[in-house]
């Protein structure tokens, strides 16, 4: 009997709850009722939008997906630069390609090799300790030019003690020793990794200035 009384009052429940749903698509409809006047399927100026509608809007701007990084990605200037590195035993090669080639043509092949070595490592660590898409930045601001790599795993990079006979597993005192400045900064995809130098010039022609 108590099992019975629970199912009613749930099914009046739904009842009640399909009920005002209907009256509101019926409500939505009254509303946007085309007016002769104005043609068959057109709504008149300024007719209210749907409580469907609204909410199915709010939603799809609310669970957009954030950009994947294996997007190609438009310059935001000249002094920008952007590439997807896909997971391969050739990324960090084809990153170094694209360093060179694009230091060159910003005139820095003066930061060719030192930007081609914390380019290398900064890419053999994401492709090493994280998963999915990555993404290369190189960026010039005022007098730095700023190498970056995205990925879509938030832990930052560990600092390890490293035994002197060891051959890997030094990617963190190589950035101190050749970068002026780098860290690691949390993005809504997951992490950016980043490394700064000191240009030779105190601004390259046409470069913006510095944040």
């Amino acid at each position: 009997m108590a099992s019975r009384s629970i199912g009613l009052s749930m099914t009046s429940h739904r009842g009640c709850f399909a009920r005002f749903y209907r009256r509101r698509l019926e409500g939505s409809g009254r509303k946007g009722a085309a007016d002769p006047a104005q043609g068959e399927g057109q709504s008149p100026e300024g007719a209210g939008t749907s409580w469907v509608a609204r909410n199915r809007a709010l939603w799809s701007r609310t669970l957009e997906p954030v950009r994947p990084l294996d997007r190609p990605r438009a310059r935001a200037t000249a002094w920008d630069a952007s590439w997807p590195i896909p997971r391969e035993l050739t990324s960090v090669r084809q990153a170094r390609r694209l360093v060179t080639a694009q230091l060159g043509d910003w005139d820095l092949e003066g930061l060719a090799d030192t930007a081609e070595l914390l380019v290398s490592e900064l890419v053999t660590n994401a492709l090493r300790h994280t998963h999915g898409p990555l993404r290369l930045n190189l960026q010039v601001r005022g007098s730095r030019l700023r190498c970056e790599v995205e990925d879509t795993d938030p832990t930052g990079p560990v600092r390890r003690v490293v035994d002197t006979d060891a051959e890997g597993g030094r990617g963190t005192e190589l950035l101190d020793l050749l970068a002026d400045a780098w860290g690691s900064t949390c993005t809504p995809t997951g992490k950016t990794t980043w490394c700064e130098m000191l240009t030779q010039t105190p601004s390259p022609k046409g470069a913006p200035a510095s944040d």
